[in-house]
């Protein structure tokens, strides 16, 4: 299918289920609702609970309530429009055929493998260290990157700091992960991560995740609290550690033709919302993580939260992978996201 044809099925989807659902929304004009009136489509990687889903509804409600009903915006979750085919996606919206997407930066590295260089291991040790980062020089050099592949950058959102689950016995020093059975997303850095200190990866998709560990095809995974709780994990697995050894994030993009096309006055309103809605996503998983952390603990998981002298050795081992990718990504990179 052309993605001409495609965009006016995807618009015609789109009228449909506003006339049925979101066709009752009044639309309200006065001089300070002169907002253009626009059917935009955007795409998801994860679905209604995850923070991406949940930061995309709330942009979508926030633009329409701010135009005045002019502007919707019809979500398509867990990559429905593709029927999961994550590289199909991102192609998508690079090509026009979608409007908005949001995908984590790792999947982004499908453009630009330069685009996952926040996930350096140990590059960052608090989510105020990296919202400053990224709110300034960090997202600028995304903005970079993704002008170059036709996309325009929006905002970025928590995915969260990585940590460790399995089933098997607490994890507290290398000797411990030895053979260890983890679920890594993909190749790239989790797949090298864990290789180095002594696990062994297991490239499956996040629907996949469940099963797995519950037929011990994996002994466990790697996902901030957040990520683990969404998915009720925590119902399958023993034991936790604490190491935040990889932040990720999930980035708000725009396909760039379509957002020139637009009213001056519109495209703040959509860089304004974004950057509100992304904020209340990145607030909500820091005030929420330590109250999963302890519902983790009431439910049963024995949660280790290793100490600077206990981190040391795992940092000391994956200290070539960490020089490495820095050399992977470049001096530019490196220097946008202050890692030294």
């Amino acid at each position: 299918m052309s993605a001409r044809l495609l965009r006016l099925v995807l618009l015609l989807i789109t009228a449909t289920t506003l006339l049925s659902g979101c066709g009752s929304t009044a639309v309200v004009e006065s001089p300070e609702n002169t907002y253009e009136k626009l059917r935009l489509v955007m795409t998801s990687n994860g679905g209604s609970t995850s923070m991406d889903g949940m930061v995309a509804q709330k942009f979508a409600r926030m633009v329409s309530e701010e135009s005045g009903g002019n502007i919707q915006i019809t979500l398509f979750m867990n990559e429905h429009l593709t029927g999961g085919d994550t590289r199909k996606g991102v192609e998508m919206l690079a090509d026009g055929s979608v409007d908005l997407g949001v995908y984590g930066a790792g999947i982004l590295t499908l453009l630009d493998k330069r685009m996952a260089v926040a996930s350096i291991p140990w590059a960052y040790t608090s989510y105020q260290e990296v919202r400053r980062i990224i709110d300034s020089t960090g997202g600028a050099y995304y903005a970079k990157l993704l002008k170059n592949q036709g996309l325009i950058y929006l905002g970025s959102t928590h995915n969260g700091f990585r940590q460790l689950s399995n089933n098997k016995r607490p994890i507290r020093d290398l000797e411990h992960m030895a053979e260890l059975r983890v679920r890594v997303p993909g190749g790239g850095v989790h797949e090298d991560f864990i290789r180095a200190v002594g696990g062994v990866p297991v490239m499956l998709s996040w629907s996949e995740i469940p099963d797995a560990i519950s037929n011990n095809v994996v002994d466990g995974q790697d996902n901030g609290f957040f990520t683990t709780d969404s998915a009720q994990l925590q119902k399958l697995q023993k034991y936790m550690t604490v190491w935040n050894y990889c932040y990720e994030n999930f980035i708000f993009l725009a396909n760039d033709q379509m957002f020139q096309s637009l009213e001056p006055k519109t495209q703040e309103l959509l860089r304004r919302t974004m950057r509100e809605a992304c904020d209340w996503g990145r607030d909500r998983m820091e005030q929420d993580e330590e109250r999963i952390k302890e519902e983790f603990r009431t439910a049963g998981v024995e949660i280790a939260e290793l100490t600077e002298e206990e981190l040391a050795p795992f940092r000391e081992r994956t200290r070539p992978l960490v020089q490495h990718l820095k050399e992977i990504y470049g001096e530019e990179a490196c220097t946008a996201f202050q890692i030294p």
